[in-house]
């Protein structure tokens, strides 16, 4: 029943195998040709020995050798392409799987992201695809194969000898009991194993990402132990199974020996009693080694088949989630209102919080004005961004963009209408202008340095050698914090949106370039709703409207000035920053 249920969870990744049937066909020809040629040999060579050499048939052992030549060259010529056609198969589907699962995982939601982890998403795209190709293409030689074999050799060997045929008939069963303890034990210790290799990679991850804050807290050491913990783990786990795997290898290797040693044991007694050929028992040896190693060869296959389960679920677990967040059947257009914004009543908790994270959020912001959220750490500014796009859904009311509910609208509509600039920058590795053409691709040459210069990003651009063809590392890595930001801004600028959506982003900037990209924001963007997050005072002192937020809640909503008045919460973070415009 185990090894049903493992085939089943395989068999459910090969739907996507379907393309390479041609290959799995073409695969099974050849094996069938070279498994005929194989059961022909044995035959072969006993015809050279009992007729040809036992008579002295100089012609009969010419022809019959030259035959024998032939069949094992057509034989070899298979099994080569058979091998080649194999692997080609086995590497398209793994292409194909991943590239359905990466397509997969582009489409879940952040909560589906939050749930698996970035770290073992990696792990099954590519360990436990690769495990699975490797299965694939041990399925196509061995298993269409071993059969044939075992078939054809028990026949050839029935008809050399029936009652020398009896001794297979115990050595088989005692091989599939070896198998099968060896399985049993060893399935739950590959599941295991993947889990650990997920902890190391999420530990490798952390560790390289995070190196500088590990340098500047002298962490190595620290690091350096808890990597040679999750190492150890892995590899005692590894240790495991290939102790299993190694008792099975000599298990395996001494039956076959003993077989052998029965068969001429036995053989040569019938031999000496005139009941069968010398030539007739070394092909029934022969016969009785191809039945063997077939069926060692699909014991293989049984103990490789659950790694490959394990890995199996763990990819059909990536493939079977449905996303949280989908178009509507029916997605609606907006048509009137361009660049409105507006949140009516907005209730929001993640998954297992133990209270929301918005409650009761309303407010209306129009195009050419600037709209400020000002907080606390923790107080929802970014949970509240982060519903615009909809990467999440609202527990209770309505998010609306240009007057329609954004749960009626094609993601891909929405978000064309919008340029967000994240909390943390994320740039990726490529050219200055390839990260900035990241918001809109068609963006020409002139529009690029025209964003990059409204961002206030020229300064740095211009002194790098390649100017805008600059290279940019993995991550931004070899940028400081200031020109990452600024890099953000104007790739959000370059697509021209209706909506300005700017997450804390002007954190790094030092306050006169602060006030520089503003001013230029207010000329560029006044057709269009800006909606800034900020923590910074004087980054939202100047907005047409100031929403303070507090525990999820908003605690204010005015100008500056009357805000200093009304709210005591926004006058409390004005105390902190600006103390004497707090006292004006």
């Amino acid at each position: 029943m185990r090894q049903t249920r493992e085939s089943a969870t395989v068999s459910r990744l090969l739907r996507y195998a379907r393309p390479f049937a041609w290959g799995v066909a073409g695969v099974a020809v050849l094996v069938f040709l070279q498994t005929l040629s194989q059961l022909h040999l044995p035959n072969l060579m006993a015809e050279i020995v009992d007729q040809g050499i036992a008579r002295e048939n100089i012609p009969l052992i010419w022809r019959t050798g030259g035959v024998m030549l032939l069949v094992a060259m057509g034989g070899s010529v298979c099994a080569v392409l058979a091998g080649y056609l194999s692997a080609r198969t086995s590497t398209g589907f793994g292409k194909v799987l991943r590239s359905k699962v990466f397509s997969h995982v582009e489409g879940l939601s952040l909560a589906e992201f939050d749930k698996i982890g970035t770290a073992s998403l990696i792990v099954r795209t590519t360990n436990d695809i690769t495990q699975v190709q490797t299965v694939a293409l041990v399925f196509m030689r061995m298993v269409i194969s071993a059969p044939m074999m075992c078939i054809g050799g028990i026949i050839m060997a029935v008809s050399k000898d029936p009652k020398l045929s009896l001794i297979l008939v115990f050595v088989v069963p005692v091989l599939f009991l070896g198998v099968f303890l060896v399985g049993s034990r060893v399935l739950p210790l590959f599941r295991v194993m993947q889990k650990r290799l997920d902890r190391l990679n999420l530990v490798l991850r952390e560790a390289l990402t995070g190196i500088r804050v590990i340098r500047a807290f002298n962490r190595t050491d620290y690091e350096e132990r808890r990597f040679d913990g999750a190492n150890r783990e892995l590899t005692g786990t590894a240790l495991q199974v290939h102790r299993f795997m190694a008792v099975m290898m000599p298990f395996m290797m001494l039956t076959l020996n003993m077989t052998t040693i029965a068969v001429i044991w036995i053989g040569g007694h019938r031999i000496d009693a005139g009941n069968l050929e010398v030539g007739a028992l070394m092909a029934f040896i022969q016969y009785a080694m191809q039945i063997l190693m077939s069926l060692l060869m699909m014991s293989m296959v049984f103990v490789m088949l659950p790694r490959a389960s394990a890995s199996a679920e763990r990819i059909n677990e990536v493939l079977d989630s449905v996303p949280g967040i989908t178009d509507p059947a029916e997605p609606v257009t907006a048509g009137g209102e361009r660049g409105t914004l507006e949140f009516r009543n907005v209730t929001f908790s993640y998954p297992g919080a133990a209270r929301p994270a918005l409650s009761g959020i309303s407010f209306r912001a129009e195009p050419g004005e600037v709209t400020a959220i000002i907080g606390g750490t923790g107080s929802g500014k970014s949970t509240l961004v982060n519903l615009i796009p909809r990467f999440y859904d609202v527990d209770e009311g309505q998010v609306l963009v240009d007057g329609v509910d954004v749960r009626e609208m094609a993601q891909s509509d929405l978000r064309s209408r919008i340029g967000l600039v994240p909390q943390k920058p994320a740039l990726f590795s490529g050219s200055i202008a390839g990260n900035i053409r990241y918001g809109r691709q068609d963006a020409g040459d002139e529009e690029v340095r025209r964003a990059a210069e409204i961002a206030q990003a020229l300064d740095f651009v211009d002194s790098a050698e390649s100017g805008l063809e600059s290279a940019v590392a993995q991550g931004g890595t070899n940028l400081s914090g200031g020109q990452k930001q600024r890099l953000s801004i104007a790739r959000a600028m370059v697509r021209r949106p209706e909506i300005y959506i700017l997450d804390d982003s002007f954190s790094a900037l030092d306050f006169r370039t602060d006030a520089r990209l503003r001013a230029a924001l207010r000329q560029e963007t006044g057709n269009a709703t800006v909606l800034i997050i900020a923590q910074r005072v004087s980054t939202v002192m100047d907005a047409d409207r100031i929403i303070v937020l507090t525990d999820g809640r908003i605690a204010g909503m005015g100008r500056h000035k009357e805000l200093l008045k009304t709210c005591e919460v926004y006058r409390e973070i004005v105390l902190s920053q600006l103390p004497e415009e707090a006292t004006a």
